[in-house]
C-alpha cells in the first residue's frame, strides 16, 4: 500500500485551508495555524486519516463488495474518472441525481433502460425506426449515460462511499447516512468533519492535493483486490486434492444397488433351478 508522505502533501498545498470567518469549529482539532487570515491544516494528521482510510477501503474491497466514489466539482471530475476507472470501481463525476441511494431501484431501471438503448443499436432495430424517434432514443441514451454511465455495473447498494467536498455533496452524504452506509471523505476547514466516519483533513479544491489523496486511496484499493483474486486462485487448487480419486470407494447409494439387483439374480435362479 502506497504511502503518502507530509512532504509530497505540503508541495501539493494540501495543508491551505479556507479564510478564517468560514471556518467550521467542529475543524479545529485539524487546524495547526493561522496564517494571513488562512487556517492551515495540520499535514501530521491528514497522514494519519489517510491510513486509516486506505487500510478501512482495502479491507471492504477485499471482502468483494463495492465502494462509489463521488465528486462532481470542477477541480475533481476528471482526476476521478481517471483514477477510479483503473481500479474498476462505480463513481459519480457529472451530477448527483437525487435518490441515487435511496431511490435505487428507479435508478437500476434507468440503467437497463440505457443497456435496451445499446441493444437496440446492436441488433439493427434503431435502423427501423424514423429519423425522430432515433434522435429521441439517442437523446435519452445520451443524458443517462453521462449521469448514470459509471454507475452500470453497481447492481447493488455500494458498501462504502468516497466523496471529495462534503458541502458540495452533501445529497449523497445525507442519502448514505439515512442507509447507515460508511462515509470516507476528504474534509476542508469550512466543513464538519462529524458528518463523516472517516474525514481526512485537506484542501478539497486544489487538484494536485485530490490527486494525491486519491492516488493512495485506490493503490489500497487495487491492493485488497489484488489480495482477494490471489486468495480465490488457491481455493480451486486446496479443493481439487480433496476430491476422491477416480475408481475409489463406490458410494453407500451404488453399493445398496448393486446389492439388490445381485439378491434378485439369485432369486431367479432358485426358482428355475425348482
Amino acid at each position: 500500500m502506497s504511502k503518502v508522505s507530509f512532504q509530497e502533501l505540503l508541495d501539493a498545498g494540501a495543508h491551505f485551508g479556507h479564510l478564517k470567518r468560514k471556518w467550521n469549529p467542529a475543524m479545529a482539532p485539524y487546524i495547526f495555524m493561522e496564517k494571513n487570515g488562512i487556517h492551515i491544516i495540520d499535514l501530521n494528521k491528514t497522514v494519519a486519516k489517510i491510513d486509516e482510510a486506505a487500510a478501512a477501503l482495502k479491507q471492504i474491497a477485499k471482502s468483494g463488495r463495492r465502494i462509489l466514489f463521488v465528486g462532481t466539482k470542477k477541480q475533481a471530475k476528471e482526476i476521478l474518472a481517471e483514477q477510479v476507472k483503473k481500479i474498476n470501481m462505480p463513481y459519480v463525476s457529472e451530477r448527483w441525481s437525487g435518490g441515487m441511494l435511496t431511490n435505487f431501484p428507479t435508478i437500476r431501471k434507468a440503467v437497463k433502460k440505457m443497456g435496451t438503448f445499446d441493444k437496440m443499436e446492436q441488433d439493427g432495430t434503431l435502423d427501423h425506426l424514423s429519423k425522430r424517434e432515433r434522435l429521441q432514443v439517442d437523446r435519452q441514451r445520451s443524458k443517462l449515460n453521462k449521469n448514470l454511465g459509471s454507475i452500470a455495473d453497481l447492481t447493488r447498494l455500494p458498501a462504502a462511499l468516497f466523496v471529495i467536498d462534503v458541502q458540495k455533496e452533501k445529497i449523497a452524504v445525507a442519502e448514505a447516512h439515512r442507509l447507515q452506509i460508511p462515509v470516507f471523505a476528504m474534509v476542508d476547514t469550512n466543513s464538519n468533519p462529524n458528518s463523516v466516519d472517516y474525514a481526512i483533513p485537506c484542501n478539497d479544491d486544489a487538484a494536485k492535493a485530490i490527486s494525491l489523496v486519491l492516488g493512495a486511496i485506490c493503490d489500497a484499493i487495487q491492493e485488497g483486490l489484488s489480495e482477494r483474486k490471489a486468495e480465490k486462485d488457491k481455493e480451486p487448487a486446496e479443493g481439487e486434492e480433496e476430491k476422491p480419486k477416480k475408481g475409489g470407494r463406490k458410494s453407500a447409494a451404488k453399493v445398496d444397488v448393486e446389492a439388490e439387483s445381485e439378491e434378485a439374480k439369485n432369486e431367479e435362479t432358485e426358482e428355475s433351478a425348482e
